[in-house]
């Protein structure tokens, strides 16, 4: 009788053990309540208090996210909820049926782990801190709740500085940025996210550039060891790579619908990518700029840079492609910087093993130049009519920022609906730039080509 009582006590045991603590939990929650009513003046009713506290919260609501802690604090609340209800039907199983036990894996899934998981999320929960002295500032980060993976909350935290030092940068803590839009994509950038530091990362880059393109841009960084080619070889000499395609072992092609150059081809209707068509085949790209064509909204770099003999040193080229413009201007001893994403193709790879510099950046980020250092903008293939106008304009005073006084604009051959081309002239010509090229011509029965070089005035303060 003594043995067959030792399996029962022992699960009974343990079912009293766990309803302690979640009892203690409770106890301790309900405790802090009646701490947070005391000090308020609930109790007291002291007018002061009541003061301070109203005072404190209205200073610690602003730019405090209680809407995220709200959220978390009800999500560790369901956690717990979940859990008492799965213990309390165990138990009335249990005692239905006599002979049944616990066993470890029940004990392992239904309660240890949610257990720990709600005793993780618990102490996740960040709260503003006030500092000393009257001064109730919000100490707190933003969204520092809305996110789970600690790995994006370790990030977006504010880094103090060592031994209260200021920076070079004159502050005392350094803020790391995630683009806003990253609320409303909170389990894809989680899943960025979730990796083991130090270990390799998931082949994600497509995951990645979807995030910047929906706006969650800039992304965090990630403390993860980026996967390279199984086999890389040592790119071509600077004088053989600007007009060779490269060795395709030198590029990842995980997440691309095609696996080597010759499948990218523009013959091949199932090549991944729309833009740029024949900008992975050297003979197609060495005629682009440097050879007259039956249009005339096709312009030749060695007519542009005579309008600006000697002063067009540097440049950026804003659109899609391989690089190209930017060889043919390194041959003129101008150094362009090309945007680039890898749409369908490994355009980035391209332009870098062609020995440029490629720009990842996407259509709605503010350009990472400081102010009138450009002498030159060129964007070709890239915007076209299907782009918003208020969008347009946001990008153009972005452009008009960064090119200096004297500097060029040339759009290449930007296309557009017969319909909408006054309101798209309107648009380039809007911040009052000189005119020295201006050619319209059609393109189909409803669609329109516009090509123009204009110069930004001086804007003397």
């Amino acid at each position: 009788m003594g043995r067959s009582c030792i399996p029962k006590c022992k699960t009974a045991r343990l079912m009293g053990w766990l309803q302690i603590i979640l009892g203690s939990l409770v106890i301790l929650v309900s405790i802090l309540s009646l701490t947070r009513f005391y000090y308020a003046g609930f109790f007291l009713h002291n007018e002061e208090i009541c003061q301070h506290l109203y005072t404190t919260i209205k200073d610690v609501n602003h730019g405090f996210d209680a809407k995220a802690l709200s959220d978390r604090v009800e999500q560790v609340l369901d956690m717990l909820e979940t859990l008492q209800g799965k213990l309390e039907l165990k138990e009335k199983e249990m005692e239905k049926n006599k002979g049944i036990a616990l066993d470890k894996k029940y004990l392992e899934d239904e309660i240890v782990r949610p257990l720990h998981s709600a005793n993780v999320a618990l102490r996740q929960i960040r709260l503003p801190k006030i500092e000393e002295g009257g001064n109730f500032t919000v100490k707190e980060d933003p969204l520092i709740n809305y996110f789970v993976t600690e790995e994006i909350r370790k990030y977006i935290t504010s880094k103090e500085n060592r031994i209260g030092k200021i920076n070079l940068y004159g502050s005392d803590k350094v803020y790391n940025t995630i683009g806003h839009a990253c609320v409303l994509h909170k389990k894809e950038l989680e899943r960025y996210m979730d990796y083991d530091i130090g270990s390799y990362c998931d082949d994600d880059w497509n995951l990645a550039q979807k995030l910047m393109l929906n706006g969650c841009d800039p992304l965090p960084r990630r403390r993860c060891l980026t996967r390279a080619s199984k086999v890389y070889y040592k790119p071509y000499p600077i004088n053989e790579s600007l007009w060779r395609i490269p060795d395709e072992r030198n590029v990842r092609w995980g997440n691309y619908q095609c696996r080597n150059f010759e499948c990218l081809s523009s013959k091949n209707p199932k090549r991944g990518y729309s833009k740029c068509t024949g900008c992975f085949e050297m003979e197609k790209e060495k005629v682009k700029w440097v050879s007259n064509t039956s249009l005339s909204t096709d312009f030749l770099i060695s007519d542009v840079l005579a309008i600006k003999p000697g002063e067009i040193r540097i440049g950026l080229d804003y659109g899609i492609g391989t690089g190209t413009f930017a060889a043919r201007m390194r041959e003129k001893n101008v150094t362009i910087v090309s945007t680039a994403l890898n749409l369908g193709a490994p355009f980035n790879e391209m332009i870098a093993l062609r020995g440029l510099v490629p720009l990842y950046v996407t259509l709605n980020q503010r350009l990472p130049f400081f102010d009138n250092i450009m002498d030159l903008i060129h964007t070709s293939g890239f915007m076209d009519g299907w782009i918003d106008f208020l969008l347009l304009d946001f990008i153009l005073y972005d452009w008009d920022r960064v090119l200096r006084p004297g500097g060029l604009l040339w759009i290449d051959k930007f296309f557009c609906k017969k319909k909408d081309l006054d309101d798209y002239m309107y648009m380039f010509l809007q911040l009052r730039y000189r005119k020295h090229m201006w050619v319209i011509s059609p393109k189909s029965k409803d669609e329109v080509y516009l090509s123009a070089l204009l110069q930004k005035p001086p804007r003397a303060i």
